[in-house]
Order: structure tokens, then C-alpha cells, then sequence
């Protein structure tokens, strides 16, 4: 049986993620491949770009052969891509990588590069322009770093690509970099025009052609023939511009409108606020959003599902083990108080010295204990985030929660409850992959889908009215215990910056 469909891939952080989907929104194959960052050294965070192509590659095939064992045979109308972000990847003449692709805002590398870049332009300009002050989410400063620190690879690059503006190029030969994206190279994009600013862009970037700009879902082009051989997909096919994976994962959940706050629980968790004004904070992330006349507000924690990973690693035990114990625990955790910045932290912080701190340890805790603190801990990071957001002027009338902590009951509800939060939970979390197969359906079809009919509401999360008091209270101390451990942590961060790479790899 013949089914018109669209194809979407993710490249994240810790593994590629792929779909099939019909015009209807029904998953038809999935597919996923895990991989690893590379940390060189204490704050650096970067990936192999040629892993991004090879695992699409190998997604796209296997997509293909698992809807033909169901008896489908798919008619890829158009494909999706969405990827990490903002990265940087600076890539030659022949789009060969100069240097593995800097990532996102938990790459902390180019802070001098950021007071410099600051000191010569001045913050109210660069917020004038871009929208925001430069912090380890900018990618312009990673940018200049590259060209400090490594000025022979510098001089060989010649294009910026991201994770989906790459598979892009590969799929389509087109050179394209979506607003969405373009945005958050700050302070290299002015956020009201529109468009690469020029002067910033010479002075900062210079020898690299800027990309020329769409919106997400545009197409870029069609898949050419020396694509098609090796992902299987019908040379011409059309290929989406694509943006990053946080923004297409609130397209995936229909969190793309006026008021509305998507959630992401991933690796890192992310917020992102949806509005018509250009809302401009110190703490936050200024940026267009991914649909003409559409502004956000966004930050992100540097850690989430990496913490309650490594707790699963340190402890030897499973996921449901851990939930369970950590039920068990009870609000509080038995009077555990953790920060979750074991990763330095991004907004509303924006302290890439911050380190994580666990206060109150006896020896009668229990791992259940730990696991419960620290999925606390990142709920009081969101509450952290959105009050901040509110009080920049974000009016958040609608939370939608995606991500792969929605298949945990007791993480959403902690959320909730740690907040206040009402969360709405779509009946696919599958996320980024999603969302952007549902983008090229849109670039496509005579009469464009609808997110919510593709994806509705599936489960409604409130807050227990009983634990409201109580999650006050430690998010007062939450708050007490960052400042008042401060000195100490950036002590111990500057000794972690001496430790030699050989011994820190």
C-alpha cells in the first residue's frame, strides 16, 4: 500500500531522531540513533558535523525499511530537518569542516571573546541590534574564538552552517540559514530588519559568505540525484529550510502562538515564550521566532535529562527503579536542596561558572533521595525562568510540555507542583523530528495541516493545591543557596579551568 507522507529528522544533542508520517499526523516508522558530544576541555562541547550527514543517512534508510516491513510503501512527498542550536560549524569552500561544529549554550568557551566583543560594541548597542546581551547561547562570539584561538582554521572558512542548514546543503546543495537561526548569532543579525548586519558581520566574520535567509519552513530546494543515492529518498523531493530543534519541537506541540510557553524536557531543558513584541531582558534569549511576525522570549537550563543521566550512570540503577525510589522520597527529598548547574547554567543566571551544589547530605539519604532532589532542582530552574519571563513582559497563558521527560509522570508533576504551572501534554512528545515533518507537510499540501489536529491535547497536568506552601518555601531557600555558595563555586570552576584537557578528557 502506496502512503503519501513526509519524512523529519532531528539531530540532538545526544542521538538522531527520524519519522514517517502520514498527511493525518500518524506515525508511520520512527528511528533513532544515540551518540556523544566531545568535551576537549572543561566548558567545550562539540560534535563531528560528518556524524550529523552519516546518521541521517542511516535514519532515512531505516525509516524506509521499516515501513515496508509493515506492508507501506512510502511516497516521501517532502522531508524535514531540525537540528541543535545555535551551533557553529565553519566549513571550507568545499563545505569540508575546518573544526568539529561548536555548540549551543552549554559550550562555555568563549567568555573573554563575549566581554571583549561587549566592550567594543557596548551592550545597549549589541541589545539595540540583536536583541539580547552576548552569553555562552551567542554564537558570534564562538565564532571570533574560533578565529582567535584557531586562526589557521579560521582562514580556511568560507561558510557557517548549523545542524539543519547542513543537512540542507547535503540533501539539496542549497546555502541557507533560516531567521529563526540567523537570530541567535548574535550579535551579527539584527533582530528588527531582519537581516545580517552588515558592519558586525564584516568585522566579525570576515572571509565567510552569510548565508542567505528564509523562514523554517520554507524550501530550500530538492533533493539532488548524489543524494538521493544514499538516503534512499526520490531525487527532487522537496526540502524544508529547517531551523533548531527547541523551536521546531514548539511547532510539534502547536506552542507557537500568542501567549503560548513550550517546555522541552531533553537533555538540556528549554522554554520558549511566544509573542508579537520584541521583549528585551538582560537574563533571557531575544529572538524571531520560527513563523513571520512571531517574537520569543527563551531561555534554557544547561542541564536536565543530562543530570537525571549521570544520577542513572553514578548509581548503576534503571529509569523506573529511580522514580519509584524518588516517589517514595517525597517532596522535599528528605531535606536534600540541589542546584542543577553541573554544567555551568544558562538563563536566567547566565553563569558558566556555576556548579552544582547538594545541600543537606547525611548518611541516611538514599540514591531515591538524590533522584529526587535534582529532578526538583531543575523544576525550580523553570520557575526561575518563567518569573523571570513575566516579569520582562511575557504574557504566558498556555504551557505545553514536550520532550522525552513527558513519559515520566513524576518529573511533570513536580514541575507542576514546584511552579504552579497548569501543563498541557499533546498526544505525540516525540518532539523536533516531528514538528519538522509536520513543517514540510505545510510546504506542500494544497491545504496546510493543522497541529492540532495532527497532534491534540492528551493529558492535563495541575498542580496539587496542598504542596503549593511547601514548594514556596524551598524555592525561597532554592534561590537563598545559589547566591550564598556564588564565591565558593566560582573558586572551584576556576580550579576545574587548571585541570590539564589530557586529564579532564
Amino acid at each position: 500500500m502506496t502512503v503519501r507522507c513526509t519524512l523529519g529528522v532531528d539531530i540532538g544533542t545526544s542521538s538522531s531522531k527520524g519519522v514517517l508520517v502520514d498527511a493525518s499526523g500518524r506515525l508511520l516508522a520512527t528511528a533513532s540513533v544515540a551518540h556523544d558530544v566531545s568535551r576537549p576541555r572543561p566548558g567545550h562541547v562539540e560534535m563531528d558535523a560528518h556524524v550529523w550527514w552519516d546518521e541521517f543517512v542511516e535514519i532515512s534508510r531505516e525509516l524506509m525499511r521499516t515501513a515496508r516491513a509493515e506492508g507501506i510503501e512510502p511516497d516521501v512527498a517532502a522531508v524535514g530537518v531540525s537540528g541543535m542550536g545555535p551551533c557553529v560549524l565553519l566549513a571550507d569552500e568545499h563545505d569540508e569542516p575546518v573544526r568539529p561544529a561548536i555548540l549551543y549554550g552549554v559550550d562555555m568557551r568563549a567568555g573573554s571573546q563575549i566581554e571583549r566583543m561587549t566592550a567594543a560594541l557596548g551592550a545597549g548597542e549589541i541589545t539595540r541590534v540583536g536583541g539580547s546581551i552576548l552569553t555562552s547561547q551567542a554564537a558570534g562570539p564562538k565564532i571570533q574564538w574560533i578565529a582567535e584561538e584557531e586562526p589557521e582554521s579560521f582562514a580556511r572558512a568560507r561558510r557557517l552552517f548549523m545542524p539543519a542548514s547542513w543537512l540542507a546543503r547535503r540533501l539539496t546543495g542549497a546555502y541557507v540559514l533560516d531567521h529563526q537561526s540567523a537570530s541567535q548569532v548574535s550579535p551579527l543579525y539584527d533582530v528588527e530588519a531582519l537581516a545580517w548586519h552588515a558592519p558586525w558581520w564584516r568585522r566579525f566574520a570576515p572571509g565567510i559568505e552569510a548565508p542567505p535567509l528564509a523562514w523554517p519552513g520554507d524550501v530550500a530546494g530538492g533533493v539532488t540525484e548524489a543524494a538521493a543515492a544514499v538516503t534512499g529518498i526520490r531525487a527532487g523531493t522537496p526540502v524544508i529550510v529547517g531551523t533548531i530543534d527547541a523551536w521546531t519541537e514548539a511547532v510539534s506541540v502547536g506552542a507557537h502562538e500568542d501567549g503560548d510557553l513550550m517546555l522541552m524536557y531533553g537533555t538540556t531543558m528549554f522554554l520558549i515564550a511566544t509573542g508579537s513584541q520584541t521583549l528585551r531582558t538582560p537574563s533571557m534569549w531575544t529572538t524571531v521566532g520560527a513563523f513571520p511576525g512571531t517574537r520569543n522570549l527563551a531561555g534554557g537550563l544547561a542541564t536536565s535529562g543530562a543530570l537525571t543521566d549521570w544520577l542513572k550512570d553514578l548509581t548503576g540503577a534503571d529509569y523506573p527503579t529511580l522514580l519509584e525510589e524518588a516517589e517514595e522520597s517525597g517532596p522535599g527529598a528528605r531535606g536534600l536542596l540541589m542546584l542543577p548547574y553541573f554544567a555551568g547554567e544558562r538563563t536566567p543566571i547566565l553563569d558558566p561558572d556555576a556548579r552544582g551544589v547538594v545541600a543537606g547530605l547525611t548518611l541516611d539519604h538514599t540514591r531515591g533521595d538524590l533522584y529526587r532532589a535534582a529532578l526538583e532542582a531543575t523544576a525550580f530552574g523553570v520557575r526561575h525562568n518563567v518569573e523571570t519571563m513575566r516579569a520582562a513582559g511575557a504574557d504566558i497563558r498556555r504551557i505545553v510540555a514536550v520532550g522525552g521527560g513527558t513519559q515520566g509522570q513524576l518529573w511533570l508533576q513536580i514541575v507542576s507542583d514546584a511552579t504552579g504551572l497548569v501543563q498541557e501534554v499533546p498526544r505525540t512528545t516525540i518532539g523536533a523530528s516531528y514538528g519538522a515533518a509536520f513543517l514540510a507537510a505545510r510546504a506542500v499540501s494544497a491545504e496546510p495541516p493543522r497541529i492540532g489536529d495532527w497532534n491534540p491535547v492528551q493529558t492535563v497536568v495541575n498542580p496539587d493545591p496542598d504542596l503549593v506552601p511547601r514548594y514556596d518555601e524551598l524555592f525561597e531557600r532554592y534561590a537563598r543557596l545559589c547566591e550564598s555558595t556564588k564565591s565558593l563555586v566560582h573558586e572551584l570552576a576556576a580550579d576545574q579551568r587548571r585541570v590539564p584537557a589530557e586529564v579532564a578528557a
